[in-house]
């Protein structure tokens, strides 16, 4: 086992939608009843990956507060410098990966070895839902012995998808999307924008407020491409033969989110109107025209078909991407 791999630093960060779960996680500590095994559950984008680091080096550190590591003892030095040797962060060797057997093996083996600080040992696997059927049973394994002063979080960004017996096995740190207001402040800070632009923002990324970042950062400008080519397959401009191959190698799921959103967008516009509340407020006029000239029934074809190719993606399933793309251009070509 390769451990020294894993010695890296990760950051922290308590974001201020976490402040009832970090609370959670401080008065289990803090009356020794903190569990083996947490799982740690919430949409993609609000930073869970941060949070479970603050746990990390919260529950690593030497010399902590109540609610809150030290930062100066030998501990949380290596944590925010090379890294800490009890401190294991699995994931997918390749984006969008598995995580697999051999991967949970070694954490195991890990999960098993003595402290080298003297304290716990700390697992981060993120996401769960990653690891197909031969490594969740290898982590069942750990999970029923998980060796003394040991903790492993679990992230889940879709709990479904996480095998019963794990789940039994771990308590929950549910972590909803936080709060608009909340979401909207912090973003306006962090991007300096006005609010009316960090709400619209908030609603193209469903409330994820990390994702606002990283799609203002680099999600804006495909979103306008992708819009713009839909918007040009509808007035028959362009054919979903040409269209997709210039979007096969790029986020798919994040592609068929923003179609989805668009085509509940055309359904609100069609049962409610004009005075419809709708996420993609800056295309109002092509799916006002859209909503018009196409049929009901056929925007909730395409929108279940979109969802189904969605949760294929998401069980890791490997379609051929651009077949799938032109599959559903095809379709959204055809709603008028």
């Amino acid at each position: 086992m390769n451990v020294a791999s894993r010695y890296h630093a990760l950051t922290t960060n308590l974001y201020p939608w976490f402040e009832p779960q970090w609370q959670r996680i401080c008065q289990l500590l803090g009356d020794q009843k903190l569990p083996h095994a947490l799982i740690v559950n919430g949409v993609k984008g609000i930073g869970k990956l941060h949070f479970a680091s603050s746990i990390a080096q919260l529950v690593l550190c030497q010399n902590r507060n109540s609610d809150a590591a030290c930062g100066a003892c030998r501990s949380c030095q290596l944590f925010t410098s090379s890294g800490h040797p009890d401190l294991y962060h699995l994931s997918p060797e390749d984006e969008g990966g598995q995580i697999k057997v051999d991967q949970v093996r070694d954490l195991s083996a890990f999960m098993q070895s003595t402290a080298q600080q003297g304290g716990y040992r700390v697992v981060i696997l993120d996401p769960v839902e990653a690891m197909n059927l031969s490594a969740s049973n290898a982590l069942l394994k750990t999970l029923e012995e998980p060796g003394r002063d040991s903790l492993l979080l679990l992230l889940s960004d879709q709990l479904g998808q996480v095998m019963p017996t794990i789940k039994s096995r771990c308590q929950r740190i549910d972590c909803p999307i936080p709060d608009q207001q909340l979401a909207v402040k912090w973003l306006e800070q962090q991007l300096s924008i006005e609010t009316q632009v960090a709400s619209q923002l908030l609603k193209v990324v469903h409330g994820a407020p990390l994702l606002g970042l990283n799609f203002k950062e680099q999600g804006q400008s495909l979103r306008a491409e992708f819009f713009l080519a839909l918007k040009s397959l509808l007035q028959r401009k362009s054919t979903a033969i040409e269209v997709a191959p210039q979007y096969a190698k790029t986020d798919l799921l994040m592609l068929l989110s923003w179609m989805y959103s668009l085509l509940v967008d055309v359904s609100k516009i069609h049962l409610i109107g004009a005075q419809a509340q709708i996420v993609n407020a800056d295309m109002v006029k092509m799916l006002s025209a859209l909503a018009k000239r196409s049929n009901i029934k056929q925007v909730y074809s395409l929108s279940d078909k979109v969802q189904q190719h969605r949760a294929a993606l998401l069980a890791h399933q490997n379609p051929n991407r651009q077949l799938l793309l032109e599959d559903l251009l095809l379709d959204w070509n055809n709603l008028i």
